[in-house]
């Protein structure tokens, strides 16, 4: 069943059960750095107000793709923001005791800096303990032919704290597929990765195509290592619906268990279909993994 929810203007959701209550998390546009919001039913959704505040910090605008996981005790959150000294996007991190924080910045600055923009961070733990960080090389600085720019996923292994990313980062794929590789201007995306696990295969969902065009779209690649190499499906999971349907741009996916241990992914759509634009709506629908593909009920 797909659920419209209430919370718009928003983008990227991300939710957090705790076991209690569901918490969402989402790109913002009216405040300097991340809202969060509370739910018991996953329909109608509260805003608390503002969960990392970062009016006077490293950071300017673009506060985008906040994810929380809960680790050791501790509510860890990596979010994108664009840096104050020189414009250009990066990863920060920030650690709170409860959901609803307050989270704190835990560098006062980015998590890391390769010399290029970096965006959509995602944690996954792996079955033995093990942490892999996930995000997308940011096509507004990444040029892979002349004329040409395009985002590309990466991934690397992070500290047991999630604070810092332990070792070179590799390249796993960028836009290469009719599906996954339309341009607008001379940039292409591949984003938001997100990866989950079963009988020993990493699935790891992406958007692709420009988030505010009816050709956003949620794609999957498969690998037998979090480190890849990821092999892509022939087409994308999820795809905008028919004129008129009220169903533009699905993507930026994220995946959790609800209270009654049911896989679920959030995502969010256009808010309005008829004029698509970064005024986005949070939807959840129920998913699963099954004959190596991952299925979706709306």
């Amino acid at each position: 069943m797909l659920i419209r929810t209430n919370v718009t203007n928003i983008g990227d959701p991300f939710i957090v059960n705790n076991g209690e209550h569901y918490y969402m998390y989402a790109t913002s546009f009216d405040v300097e750095g991340f809202k969060v919001w509370k739910s018991d039913d996953m329909v109608e959704w509260k805003c608390l107000g503002v969960c990392l505040d970062l009016s006077d910090s490293w950071t300017c605008q673009d506060f985008w793709a906040p994810e929380v996981i809960y680790h050791k005790g501790k509510y860890i959150m990596h979010y994108t923001a664009r840096r104050k000294e020189d414009d250009s996007l990066r990863i920060g991190v920030a650690v709170s005791e409860k959901p609803e924080g307050p989270f704190i910045d835990f560098h006062k600055g980015p998590m890391f800096d390769l010399g290029y923009a970096a965006i959509d961070g995602h944690v996954f733990v792996d079955e033995n303990g093990k942490p892999y960080f996930y995000y997308s090389k940011d096509c507004s600085e990444n040029y892979v032919a002349e004329n040409l720019r395009a985002s590309q996923i990466c991934v690397c292994e992070i500290s047991d704290d999630l604070c810092n990313i332990v070792g070179e980062p590799i390249t796993l794929f960028g836009p290469s597929e009719s599906y996954d590789a339309i341009a607008l201007g001379d940039q292409m995306w591949n984003e938001g990765p997100y990866v989950l696990k079963k009988d020993g295969e990493y699935y790891m969902t992406y958007s692709a195509n420009c988030y505010h065009t009816r050709d956003y779209c949620i794609c999957v690649a498969k690998a037998t290592n979090p480190m890849g190499p990821f092999v892509k499906a022939d087409g994308p999971i999820m795809t905008c619906g028919e004129e008129g349907t009220d169903f533009s741009g699905p993507g930026h996916n994220a995946f959790f268990i609800d209270q009654e241990g049911k896989l679920k992914m959030t995502f969010h759509i256009h808010t309005y279909e008829d004029a698509p634009s970064p005024n986005r709506k949070a939807c959840i629908c129920d998913a699963k993994i099954e004959n190596g593909t991952i299925l979706f009920e709306l």
